[in-house]
């Protein structure tokens, strides 16, 4: 229970935010890159920093890295709902998505020490699954009804009390084994600075202008970091994500199709947020209340998943998924001011059933391709990798939705669309060629 509490509320975390955006923008005077970065500010910190937090959970004892990344979590959030400007705002993101990457592979690590069985620990984490999809899907609904009813600030409060309960809950479980287990500073600097610089790249290049000093700096410093990261990973005697990891094609597929489906999913939520409320003058409660089926459809996804992937094979489980989730990215491509809301809600729906399909099957599917030893290690890079496809899926998304004055660009919106649907067909054949049929 405790391990699936911190997975849910730093993930509706994400979702609610997004419906409270065009509030914060109102109270705290923020243009469209000063939203993205309130997005991007606590998803960036969360895929970058994973990468050490897998490690730590293996180093410090999974249920103590817990422990220490639920109560950074809510003093962060408690700064976010008492910041008084948006710059101040944004360093609270920074440190909430600092602590949400504590928390992501702690949970992960603290289920495979529960369960020995490959099937029951299976079921476990589709369960864990099903409370992170479902708060992603929920965030909305809860976002928007806080925002109107009681102010954005309403969104981060709400973590303060989940937080004290997740530290209660934690005195019943046992204490983790703690593993050997290098904290790797150089390639942890190294992969912040590279996961940054192309955000802000794209973030500010719409803003200041793509040959912008700023922006023509960020993109070489990028370039270098990602560079000078592959340099010390080769170097260091025990290197954050180990040399061998990455080749075995169990890993490496499921990490690029986790950032494909989070590109598509979290660039989706952004982009539904605002089109609701920017171009269809629609409040924060109505448009939080248009993801309610969303919701509906992606737990019980997330509940058949797991007895398809055991009776079809995971790997034409994740395939499928993936084949329905670009569809769904193609079937929005007609939306427009006036489209019906229910034909909206309809053309939702795959979106809900790909993603969903495809999650649980792909977690597992990593989970039993690694040692017990390495699952903190595997996980944070799996959750990295999903966390920085959502970044720059933002980041991208965002660029493209500004239109001249700052309004709702529909063309951008399509061609959003259209990148996220081609992304999501070419991780699935790389799937199909790639995966074991199992």
């Amino acid at each position: 229970m405790a391990s699936l509490l911190g997975f849910t509320v730093i993930t509706i975390d994400v979702s609610a935010v997004n419906i409270a955006l065009p509030s914060i923008r109102d109270s705290l005077s923020g243009g469209m890159a000063g939203l993205q970065w309130v997005v991007d500010a606590y998803t960036l910190m969360f895929a970058a920093l994973m990468l050490s937090a897998g490690a730590l959970a293996d180093r410090a004892g999974a249920r103590r890295a817990y422990a220490w990344g639920v109560c950074a979590f809510t003093l962060a959030s408690l700064g976010c709902a008492l910041a008084p400007g948006i710059g101040v705002l944004v360093a609270a993101r920074v440190a909430q998505g600092g602590a949400a990457a504590v928390v992501m592979p702690a949970s992960l690590a603290l289920i495979r020490q529960a369960y020995d069985d490959a099937r029951a620990r299976a079921r476990a984490i589709a369960l864990w699954t099903v409370g992170g999809s479902v708060a992603m899907a929920a965030g909305p609904v809860l976002g928007g009804l806080l925002t109107d009813t009681a102010g954005w600030r309403a969104v981060f409060l709400l973590n303060l009390p989940v937080g004290v309960l997740i530290t209660a809950l934690l005195v019943r479980v046992p204490r983790s084994p703690r593993r050997p287990a290098a904290l790797d500073g150089g390639g942890q600097v190294t992969a912040v600075l590279a996961l940054a610089g192309p955000a802000f790249a794209v973030i500010e290049g719409g803003h200041l202008g793509w040959t912008s000093g700023p922006v023509l700096t960020a993109a070489a410093i990028a370039v270098a970091s990602g560079c000078a990261f592959f340099l010390v990973e080769a170097r260091h005697p025990r290197p954050m994500v180990p040399p061998g990891m990455p080749a075995n094609r169990a890993v490496s597929v499921p990490l690029v199709v986790g950032f494909a489906l989070n590109a598509a999913f979290y660039g989706g939520i952004f982009l539904l947020g605002l089109y609701y409320q920017q171009l269809r003058g629609m409040s924060a409660i109505g448009a939080g209340l248009m993801f309610v089926p969303m919701s509906a459809v992606v737990t019980a996804t997330n509940l058949v998943s797991p007895r398809l992937a055991e009776r079809i094979g995971r790997r034409r489980v994740i395939v499928t998924g993936q084949v329905i989730f670009s569809a769904a990215m193609l079937t929005m491509l007609p939306l427009a001011a006036h489209t019906a809301l229910w034909l909206v809600l309809v053309l939702l729906l795959p979106l809900s059933v790909g993603g969903a399909l495809t999650v649980p099957a792909l977690t597992a599917l990593l989970m039993d391709a690694v040692p017990a030893e390495r699952t903190g290690t595997a996980s944070g890079l799996l959750n990295s990798l999903r966390q920085t496809g959502g970044a720059l899926s933002v980041a991208v998304f965002g660029s493209l939705l500004n239109g001249p004055g700052g309004a709702f660009s529909l063309p951008g919106m399509r061609v959003g669309l259209l990148a996220a649907a081609a992304l999501l067909l070419c991780t699935a054949v790389l799937s199909r060629l790639l995966l074991p049929a199992r």
